[in-house]
């Protein structure tokens, strides 16, 4: 080729792919533009008072919140003492608010009992796009349907979880309303940070952008204090919260990062979500390869150790359909055995169309999506929901009995 030939291509190439320069004034003017779209959409899909509310119940769903029959519920109204729910049309309906009392009362021996503190369960892996927000936030909206009192903590940086809650982590979240004065050393109790959310018995401590300086401020206080463990600083952080609520459910950043460790040393159980893919398997390998070194060089160097009361392995995002998957699946069983739940969160429309309305399957209001689609994909959540309880229950009976003791 010679040099005129070349010139030419070059020509070409330019014209049908030029460059694009972006200033960091272009960066932030684009950041300024994102963030007030984000804004014009929460307004359009919350509308009109832009914030977020809680379904409400009929006595179908109210009764299986209490497992028990529809007969019960109507049996129980006449005795009075629980609250009566509105008409809506000829059907009665109770609010979220109204359908917790009813929960708590007929669900009594599933509460926490005095003796036992709030059970904490983190929600960890390493890789984003495996519904870990969506794991997290569903796992606490479910626990609060079957009475529990939930905080949710969001330790991820981009606040996915916190926006899920219909709160913007840019324009609505302070550095004071996350983790961060804890891991910097300003706070000794995250109690500070713990603000109500749209959902009744759920609490929140969101997150924003701001929180990715606790990865600065975490080295540097173990830097200038040897004696400083900074992967206790989030399990101290909790020591009221745990007298205060049933469950702590933490979501964490797809990373092993310092914020994430603190999450997993502050945990009683891990749950992982992983879909059944190749590359989602080995990540998950990586994942508990490096928390065990770390475990080594953190804990068990100093003649410590840490016990977790669980370690529950998801099949999340599962395409029945997709051959390949029931042999990675097959992976996952040998791998971690007993750790797998024996449920699978199917990979749906429905799950797509909530994250594009800001929500859950909880979210949705029943008819919202064809029947089948939405029962399939809830009864899915519920049904993880009810297996993270009972190991929740387990937790809660030995702390019982070794109080007895």
């Amino acid at each position: 080729m010679n040099i005129k030939e070349t010139s030419v291509q070059s020509i070409d190439l330019q014209q049908t792919a030029p460059i694009r320069k972006q200033s960091l004034a272009d960066i932030d003017a684009q950041a300024a533009r994102i963030a007030a779209m984000m804004v014009q959409i929460r307004a359009t899909m919350l509308s009109p008072t832009s914030e977020k509310k809680a379904p409400s119940v009929g006595a179908a769903q109210l009764a299986q919140m209490c497992g028990v029959d529809k007969s019960r519920i109507a049996y129980r109204l006449t005795k009075g003492g629980l609250p009566e729910g509105s008409m809506v049309g000829n059907r009665r309906e109770w609010s979220m608010e109204e359908a917790r009392h009813w929960v708590r009362e007929l669900r009594a021996s599933h509460m926490r009992p005095q003796e036992a503190v709030g059970t904490t369960v983190t929600v960890a892996n390493f890789k984003g796009g495996v519904a870990k927000t969506t794991t997290a936030v569903t796992l606490a909206q479910g626990l609060s349907m079957r009475g529990h009192r939930v905080l949710l903590i969001d330790l991820d940086p981009q606040g996915s979880a916190t926006t899920l809650f219909g709160v913007l982590p840019d324009a609505e979240v302070e550095d004071s309303d996350t983790t961060l004065p804890l891991f910097v050393g300003d706070e000794e109790d995250v109690s500070y940070a713990i603000r109500k959310s749209y959902w009744p018995g759920i609490d929140i401590i969101g997150a924003s952008p701001l929180l990715f300086g606790a990865e600065f401020a975490l080295p540097a206080r173990q830097a200038k204090d040897p004696g400083f463990e900074f992967w206790r600083c989030l399990d101290r952080g909790l020591d009221q919260a745990r007298l205060d609520y049933d469950v702590i459910v933490i979501d964490t950043p797809p990373s092993l990062s310092y914020v994430t460790i603190n999450a997993l040393m502050a945990a009683d159980g891990v749950l992982m979500p992983l879909p059944p893919s190749a590359l989602d398997f080995a990540s998950s390998a990586q994942f508990w390869d490096l928390f065990s070194d770390l475990c080594n060089q953190l804990i068990l160097s100093r003649g410590k150790n840490k016990i977790f009361e669980f370690i529950d392995v998801l099949l999340s995002r599962v395409e029945s359909s997709d051959s390949a998957s029931s042999v990675v699946r097959q992976w996952v069983m040998e791998g971690y055995g007993d750790k797998v739940l024996p449920i699978e969160i199917p990979k749906t429309s429905v799950a797509a169309t909530a994250s594009a309305e800001f929500g859950t399957v909880f979210d949705l209001p029943r008819g919202a999506m064809n029947s089948k689609t939405f029962g399939r994909a809830r009864d899915a959540y519920e049904r993880m929901c009810e297996l993270l309880e009972q190991q929740i229950e387990a937790v809660w009976a030995a702390q019982r009995h070794s109080q007895g003791a």
